[in-house]
């Protein structure tokens, strides 16, 4: 028998898609009206065609709502301009239906088609800053479904776009404006994907085409200046942090952390140490000391720690784990002693691939009483797929 609750929310439920089908067949109905009314190629189609093409998208009939989205796309061009900005939803519904059917190669298509619109159609602001940071970060998705045969130009246009946004808000708010930290953390993640591009993970050929050659020296310049940018970023968030919260704020201290892992990353260990121990320098200040000092630097952490670059998949709870580990971390930040707890035979391939990516993977030590430290029997469970 359900219960109350659960009856309320069945009944919710039905009501919800009452009220989408009421909707629907209102979009439907408005849609004929003005066809009848006005033609085919009336102005007022495309707002009708987007509304009936959300409710569509928000049921999961995503190939319906391409279609209308399409068509609306179209009238607008007619009826606003080539390069109006009334495609711009109408191209976001497109785009989210086509990932929703994992036609990643259309929602490339168009969504490099909105960045033409989008530069043509608005002024320098908050609306064009929000456009270089959206293709910014779709360049990253491209980046990693593998879109392209040429996967670092999809990184160095994630650092142009993340850049232009930069200068935009600057251009408007100045050098320590706190908006700036969304490009500047993408600024960061895309510096991590440069220094880290490894040419035998991808098929990469310049051949005999020019243009690709070009880019391929563009892309050895940008990692030749890869360390120097990135450090000059996480300068720029750590100045920016200090300004609001001062030396010994979390996130300023968090900035430090940031720069002292950007420096090991790259085998950067004197300067590393160096950096940390500023971090903690400023820490002991504080008032809850012990307790910063133990969830910043208390335990091993994977590198790069970034949202978007982070080399491992989530850790989750044993009882929702298939794959169990156990591993020591170094003092210098290194996976030894690495072993399999589980015995769960049937994904022996996955496991004995995370585990040679472990290995790899270089950790931030945890600190005890100032110093890197060892940590030994870690274990660490995932669920892989």
């Amino acid at each position: 028998m359900l219960s109350a609750q659960e009856m309320d929310t069945a009944t919710s439920e039905r009501q919800i898609r009452a009220d989408a089908g009421a909707g629907e067949q209102a979009f439907r109905k408005a849609i004929s009206g003005i066809e009848s009314t006005h033609g085919a190629y009336a102005a007022a189609l495309s707002e009708q065609l987007l509304s009936l093409g959300l409710v569509l998208q928000s049921r999961g009939q995503h190939d319906e709502a391409v279609d209308l989205f399409k068509r609306g796309v179209h009238l607008a061009r007619i009826n606003d301009g080539l390069y109006s900005e009334q495609q711009i939803p109408l191209l976001q519904g497109q785009i989210a239906s086509h990932i929703a059917l994992g036609n990643y190669v259309a929602a490339d298509e168009r969504q490099h088609y909105m960045y033409r619109v989008q530069i043509r159609s608005m002024d320098n602001g908050q609306s064009l800053t929000m456009a270089f940071m959206q293709q910014a970060n779709w360049q990253h998705n491209a980046y990693s479904l593998g879109l392209g045969p040429q996967g670092y130009t999809r990184i160095m246009n994630m650092w142009d776009l993340y850049r232009l946004a930069l200068n935009d808000i600057i251009a408007r708010e100045g050098e320590t404006s706190p908006n700036l930290l969304p490009p500047l953390h993408g600024m960061l993640e895309a510096q991590y994907l440069i220094s880290g591009y490894r040419w035998q993970d991808h098929s990469d050929s310049s051949g005999g085409d020019l243009g690709a050659r070009q880019d391929l020296n563009r892309f050895s310049t940008y990692r030749a200046q890869s360390y120097q940018k990135g450090s000059a970023v996480i300068t720029a968030i750590h100045d920016i942090e200090l300004q609001r919260e001062g030396e010994q704020g979390v996130a300023t201290v968090q900035a430090l952390i940031m720069l002292g892992d950007w420096q090991l990353w790259h085998d950067q260990r004197d300067a590393a140490w160096q950096t940390y121990q500023g971090a903690l320098t400023e820490l002991a200040e504080r008032d809850d000391a012990q307790l910063q000092m133990d969830h910043l630097l208390g335990e091993p952490v994977a590198l790069p720690n970034i949202a978007g670059v982070r080399p491992l998949p989530p850790a989750v709870d044993t009882a929702e784990a298939n794959i169990l580990l156990e591993f020591d971390v170094s003092a210098r930040g290194r996976v030894v002693n690495l072993e399999r707890l589980d015995e769960n035979e049937a994904i022996d391939g996955k496991a004995h691939r995370l585990m040679r990516k472990l290995r790899k993977t270089k950790f931030r030590p945890r600190f005890e009483a100032g110093q890197p430290t060892e940590t030994e029997k870690l274990v660490k469970a995932f669920n892989i797929e």
